[in-house]
């Protein structure tokens, strides 16, 4: 009912003031909706980059009411708009790609995840917006007319869309017509190509290429960025359709990742692969469809991808990141377990290693069965490898089963060879063999079932602490001294029974004391207080504890001695990880 000049004047200030300053979520998220009510009636070209600045701050609001208000409402009226002013692939979609850009590059100590977040989850609130677009301005739109059978829409052709504001068949006019648009759209792409087709080639030329730049620069250990790009990836393939995915985004992502066996330069890797371009492609953009032809290309590039790392000794972070985002899903843990079964047979040692280390991802997240049948005969198959890289590596997976396997069967399989680890005298001179198993053993050791602590892990780390104090060499003593000080860090916070206390810890301290005095004193001087504080603890137990179990974490109790303890805690260069677990209580 208002004048035009005042909707977009007088009635636009008043919102923006509430937005702004009213501290009730109710009342922005209603602003929010009443903006986008504004946005379908507003014809003053001049009030567009006030629309933006309002929507920038509404994307950026503390309430998740009124950041949902502005991606199911305002956000898609305010693109309407940009739409018709021709501002959309002109503007709105590259100020907020510049703007990630900016993130990206300022983020280099780190990165403001929260509003990478925003700009991102903007892009992806335009994607219809954006194929409505290019439908509109296609060489076949004047053909579209709706007559004569009017072919379906296959239910699962678009994403669901986050409100029906959001829905391409609403953005075009209907669901009719939207269908008819489809048909010409596909064949389009698939018979006639893209000459011509303006908004599609912008798409193409300048969308995608910037984009996959952008990924090519996010932390590819950061896994909510990857998971956040991966998902706007997907969106936009889906949207863009099976013939677009195919054609203009595979061959851009092939073009950078350019995966041949000629590639391999063995000093510097194939950058790229390290990168997350890789768990974005594999988990954003081959995950689109799900057809044999599909899964195979997907199960292919990881195959490559995890030859191309290994033989050229690249990290292996893209691969583990790739893993992580697909293992998250139950429907691709077959697939990853064919990926790395490819691994254990290769006939390269390094691949294999790394089919080893990979395993130790999957452990957690797939199911015991799987475990029992696919993964536990892989790693055995890979213990018995004929070259000592590959067995060792093997190592951390066994741990991890331990640490969250119930099944007592398996539990047994997996104890009998970490035995075979440590008592073959083939291994009894295995250096590198001894510090993978004490780090697995103080990583999983205190949330280990009491059993396995008790009868394996206590009485090994007490012998490797023995045979340690023979050791010549002072490096590798140090070295394993050093891992062993953060295993008995670790499992100082577990209850251990008199029996265990007397014939296996604090006789393994001693030992690890003998080495630390030659070696590091400021270690020797934290573990003499351990040992104390065990020795008082096992004369005082008649009084204090008739049950039998004592935990050493719960018995430094005097101030002072506490105090200490932390301090030179802290003193040391120990890793955050192994900290985290001499506070954590056993469960």
């Amino acid at each position: 009912y208002e004048q035009k000049e005042i909707r977009s004047s007088l009635v636009l200030s008043m919102l923006q003031q509430m937005l702004m300053e009213d501290k009730a979520d109710l009342v922005r998220e209603a602003v929010i909706k009443s903006l986008g009510i504004i946005m379908g009636y507003i014809d003053d070209p001049d009030k567009y980059q006030q629309g933006f600045e309002l929507l920038l701050s509404a994307l950026g609001d503390p309430s998740e009411r009124v950041v949902s208000a502005t991606h199911q409402v305002f956000l898609p009226a305010y693109a309407a708009w940009t739409t018709e002013l021709g501002n959309l692939q002109f503007h709105l979609i590259p100020t907020l790609l510049n703007k990630i850009e900016k993130l990206l590059r300022e983020g280099e100590h780190g990165l403001d995840e929260h509003k990478l977040h925003m700009y991102l989850s903007a892009l992806q609130s335009l994607i219809p917006s954006l194929f409505a677009l290019v439908l509109q301005n296609a060489p076949f739109t004047s053909k579209a007319k709706l007559q004569g059978e009017i072919p379906q829409i296959e239910v699962t052709r678009f994403p669901r869309p986050v409100s029906p504001l959001q829905d391409v068949a609403i953005i075009i006019g209907s669901r009719e017509q939207l269908a008819v648009l489809l048909q010409l759209y596909d064949y389009q792409l698939e018979h006639e190509g893209t000459t011509g087709w303006e908004t599609l080639l912008w798409v193409v030329n300048q969308l995608l290429p910037q984009l996959i730049e952008i990924v090519g620069k996010i932390n590819v250990a950061s896994t909510a960025c990857v998971h956040e790009f991966s998902r706007f990836f997907w969106r936009l393939c889906r949207t863009f359709g099976k013939i677009f995915t195919n054609t203009k985004v595979k061959p851009q992502f092939q073009e950078i990742l350019r995966l041949s066996e000629e590639n391999i330069d063995s000093t510097a890797g194939n950058g790229v692969l390290t990168k997350a371009t890789v768990p974005i492609y594999a988990t954003g953009v081959l995950t689109c469809y799900i057809q044999e032809e599909d899964r195979k290309l997907l199960v292919g590039f990881l195959e490559d991808v995890m030859t191309m790392l290994s033989l050229s000794h690249a990290p292996l972070d893209s691969l583990k990141a790739s893993f992580v985002e697909l293992g998250a899903n139950p429907a691709y843990h077959e697939l990853l377990l064919t990926v790395l079964w490819y691994g254990v047979v290769h006939t390269s040692a390094l691949v294999r290693c790394t089919a080893a280390r990979m395993f130790e991802l999957l452990v957690k997240g797939v199911h015991e069965t799987l475990v029992a049948q696919r993964v536990v005969p892989a790693l055995i198959t890979l213990s018995s490898d004929p070259e000592i890289s590959v067995r060792i590596a093997t190592i951390p997976a066994f741990g991890t089963i331990m640490e969250t396997v119930t099944q007592r069967e398996l539990l047994e399989r997996v104890k009998m060879q970490l035995a075979s680890f440590l008592e073959d005298p083939q291994y009894q001179d295995q250096y590198s063999l001894h510090t993978e198993i004490i780090k697995t053993f103080g990583r999983v050791g205190p949330n280990a079932e009491p059993r396995f602590r008790d009868e394996f892990v206590l009485p090994h780390l007490h012998k490797l602490a023995l045979v340690n104090n023979q050791q010549s060499v002072d490096s590798k003593r140090l070295d394993i001294a050093t891992h062993l000080f953060e295993a008995y860090s670790a499992l100082s916070c577990c209850f251990i029974s008199e029996d265990l206390m007397v014939n296996h810890f604090l006789p393994g301290l001693k030992c690890l004391r003998t080495d630390m005095e030659h070696l590091s004193p400021e270690h020797e001087v934290i573990l003499s207080s351990m040992i104390k504080e065990c020795e008082q603890k096992v004369e005082n137990k008649t009084v204090q504890e008739p049950q039998g179990s004592m935990s050493i974490a719960a018995s430094l109790v005097s101030e002072d001695t506490k105090t200490k303890f932390l301090n030179k805690m802290g003193q040391l260069t120990t890793s955050g990880a192994m900290l985290a677990n001499v506070f954590q209580r056993k469960k």
